[in-house]
């Protein structure tokens, strides 16, 4: 491969609390001391350990190379990037730049949209297992959540329940919808016929739609990123759209996430909801790393890393169902997480999901309470990592924790 996808970075003392969180007194304190001999293996936050593109360094060390950082105005640049990288990657046509506007970050456009949507109280649907961020959005901003729960047919696949859906939207009157494609946690890529149907049912009942794409880029196999707003004229025009390259490129240290509107009035609502904080403001740094990150070079690393983290992913997959009975794992499609269904193991062992997580921390595999994300039983796992160091954390699952 051309980019480095092997090295084991250092990360402590480096602004990462995937790893410095792990070795602090109040980690420990809450979940117990390591044994003696075994490291850290970050598998919880959602950030990679693996450096980002050398595109991005560059242009952000061509920008650091001139002493001055005042006041500027974004650079056509920064839009031209945005709509060839939406071109090239996801087929997106006729996006002009004043389709596009900067985010702070996906969920702050996400509780901007609701605002406009939405009158406090109000109930909004989403599916679960329910990405932690979206909960907390809607709670803080005092919005009540109505849960439509995602379905595995006979071959483990999530699927989405429309007439659940349906249902619950007529049931409590609702009128916004937040939509995670690909989905988190639980790795779906939606294919253009399940979005048309679920598109559908929210242009039936005059549902607003707001999608959390952020996880666009990172397909893996063969699965590819459909837009929600591609797939009818109407979804374009009801759709609010987040994207970011912070996953991407591992970039979420940085600040900068955007979204893409086609609707007048959204956009124009959007904008002054946003302007009311006087915060929403693009950094310059921010700007030139995702310029070098959407030009072909960024291109190039992002499609060795998906190459990366199949391989990953297919090899997790495989080692859990060979070897932890109990455990229940759809195969994601896309994102480099994975959503473990460990009711049956539990229940033969005894144990709480809390037990079982302090017990793989304890032997360095520091994973994430699954349970977080509105379903029973579950642990969410991290496999943007160095492939030994994956290969190592299922070892120490293999001998310390589901087959000790």
């Amino acid at each position: 491969m051309k980019y480095d996808f092997t090295t084991l970075y250092d990360r402590r003392g480096r602004d990462a609390i995937a790893v410095d969180l792990p070795y602090s007194g109040h980690f420990i304190e809450e979940h117990g001391p390591r044994e003696e001999g075994f490291d850290v293996i970050p598998m919880w936050v959602a950030d990679m350990n693996f450096a980002t593109a050398p595109s991005i360094t560059e242009a952000m060390r061509a920008r650091l190379e001139h002493p001055l950082f005042g006041y500027f105005s974004t650079r056509d640049e920064y839009y031209d990037a945005i709509i060839g990288w939406q071109q090239a990657r996801n087929g997106v046509t006729g996006l002009t730049k004043e389709h596009i506007a900067y985010e702070n970050g996906v969920l702050g456009g996400v509780a901007s949209a609701l605002r406009v949507l939405c009158s406090r109280g109000d109930k909004v649907l989403v599916h679960s297992p329910t990405y932690v961020g979206f909960t907390g959005v809607l709670e803080n901003n005092g919005y009540e959540i109505v849960h439509s729960p995602l379905v595995r047919d006979e071959s483990g696949i999530w699927r989405m329940d429309y007439g659940d859906m349906e249902r619950k939207i007529t049931e409590n009157h609702i009128h916004t919808a937040i939509f995670c494609s690909p989905h988190n946690p639980c790795g779906r890529v939606w294919d253009r016929e399940e979005i048309e149907r679920a598109m559908d049912v929210y242009r039936r009942h005059d549902v607003f739609v707001i999608s959390d794409e952020i996880w666009s880029d990172l397909t893996l196999a063969d699965h590819r990123h459909i837009p929600t707003q591609s797939v009818s004229e109407d979804a374009k025009m009801r759709t609010a759209a987040f994207y970011a390259p912070s996953k991407t490129f591992s970039l979420a240290g940085l600040i900068g996430s955007y979204r893409i509107v086609y609707s007048d009035w959204l956009r124009d609502r959007l904008n002054k909801e946003e302007s009311l904080s006087h915060y929403n403001s693009l950094n310059v740094l921010s700007m030139h790393a995702l310029i070098g990150a959407y030009g072909k070079e960024g291109q190039e690393w992002l499609d060795e890393l998906k190459a990366v983290l199949t391989v990953n992913v297919d090899y997790a997959c495989g080692y859990i169902a060979e070897h932890f009975g109990g455990v229940r794992v759809s195969k994601p499609e896309g994102t480099y997480m994975l959503y473990l269904d460990c009711a049956e193991w539990l229940g033969e062992h005894g144990m709480t999901t809390r037990e079982l997580l302090d017990l793989g921390f304890k032997y360095g595999v520091i994973w994430q309470d699954g349970e977080a994300f509105q379903w029973p039983c579950t642990i969410r796992m991290n496999l943007a990592l160095p492939f030994d160091r994956v290969k190592e954390a299922f070892d120490r699952l293999d001998r310390y924790v589901f087959n000790a």
